[in-house]
Formats: structure tokens, sequence, C-alpha cells
């Protein structure tokens, strides 16, 4: 693409330049004038249009490929990223055999149905308790062992148009079908995990006796300027899978 879309930059005081430029290139990705899967364009002409140095533009593309927003592809340049089952298996999807097997989990749809947001998942969205939201159940397998109950509640106003079918025949994942259907990209995710045990209804959908210790995360997914778009709550039976978290440290 050219770089007429772009415009010089004006930091607010006291902010550095590199980061009035990636915050250009987030309104630019939000607003879908840089689609996903689009690609930059080159670094000089676009260091140009936004009157910075090429070195400026490339400290916040840095920042962007390290939060995993733009992709750099050796020798054909830098993409808006899109949800791809390797991104999901990489960036949102932390449970592994014990012996570090990972692997992007079989889903099962057990449940799509309307309904409201209780007081947890409202709180955690910013809605009201009680508004419109879609339910969704969902099994997931590893190994063709059941390991995981997700329970997804997503706002209704944000998912108009949604259907059980729709949500079922999806190609690809579940954040690339918000990206790709509603114009809502993922970009990082907000974790609470505690130990607890198997209800009865997870005990059935996963095979296990009830009260067997489980590990539940509580998720709320966040999209540009850390709007909340989904809340999750994923019980997961740890007899032969762990939770793994790779940790960077601050810079």
């Amino acid at each position: 693409m050219d770089t007429r879309s772009f415009a010089p930059i004006s930091p607010a005081p006291g902010m550095p330049l590199y980061r009035a430029v990636k915050r250009a290139l987030l309104r630019a990705i939000e607003d879908g004038t840089l689609a996903p899967g689009a690609t930059l364009p080159s670094e000089t002409p676009l260091a140009a249009a936004f009157g910075v140095s090429v070195g400026t533009l490339r400290q916040a593309v840095g920042e962007l490929v390290a939060e995993h927003i733009l992709l750099r592809r050796q020798g054909r340049g830098t993409f808006v990223a899109t949800h791809s089952s390797e991104r999901f298996l990489f960036q949102f999807f932390h449970v592994e055999r014990g012996d570090g097997l990972r692997e992007v989990p079989s889903v099962e749809l057990l449940a799509f149905e309307r309904g409201r947001l209780d007081d947890e998942a409202a709180e955690a969205l910013g809605q009201r308790a009680g508004d419109a939201a879609w339910l969704v159940e969902n099994r997931l397998l590893l190994q063709g062992r059941a390991v995981v109950h997700d329970r997804l509640l997503l706002p209704l106003a944000l998912f108009k148009g949604l259907t059980e079918r729709r949500f079922r025949t999806r190609p690809g994942t579940i954040y690339r079908l918000y990206q790709d259907d509603f114009g809502i990209t993922v970009l990082r995710v907000q974790e609470r995990a505690r130990a607890v045990a198997a209800s009865h209804a997870v005990s059935r959908v996963l095979g296990v006796a009830p009260g067997t210790p489980m590990l539940q995360l509580r998720r709320t997914a966040l999209s540009f300027g850390d709007r909340p778009v989904e809340y999750r709550v994923s019980t997961v039976h740890t007899a032969l899978h762990d939770y793994v978290q790779t940790l960077s440290p601050p810079v």
C-alpha cells in the first residue's frame, strides 16, 4: 500500500516520538487502514509520511512486533498479524502435556445460546449485569483426551449477527472469527488462576469424578484501547497436563 493515508504526527507533550508513531500505527490498524494481513509500506516512505527518522519508525514497529500486533517475515516485509492457529498456540493457549508436547486442541461445541451477563462477567466486560450476551460452552481435547472445559460470554452488542452455525463452521480459531467477521482483534488477555474442585457439570464434560482437583482460569480478552470483548472461564484437568507461561524480564 502507499503512504497517502498517513500524515505527520504531533506527539503530546512529554511523549517519546516513537510512542506517537506507535499510536498512529495502532489507530491505522484499528480503523482498518491497515487491515489484518496487510503489508506495511516500506520504511523510508512511511517514516517520511510520519515526519520521523527511520530509526524512530523501527523502534515503534519493533514494539508492535514484540506485542504480536505486527509480524516480520524474512525477505517479505512486515505484516499486520492475523489470528492463525500458530498465533493462538504461541500467545493464547498455554496448556501442554507434562512432557512438553504442545498442540492446537480439538474443540467440541457443547452449547450456544442467548443469555444474560452475570455480575462477574459484567464487571470484567465493563457492562451491566443482565445485559444480553451469547453463552458458549466448549470442550477442548488434547491427544484425544478431554482436558479443558470453556465457558465463554460475549456481549451481544459486540457480536450482532453471530449464530450457532456461523460459530460452529468457522474456518479458523475463535479469535480469527472475531477478527474477520466482526472487526474485533484480540490483542492480549488478562487471566486469574485458582484451584477448584470439579463441579458435577464439569465432571460430566471432562469425564472425571466430582471434586477432582482442577485449575480454573478466568480470562478477559482485550482489544484496542484495552476494550474487553470476551469473558471466558476455563477449567483445566491437570492430571497429565500443565499450564505453562513464559515470562519476559521487564525492559
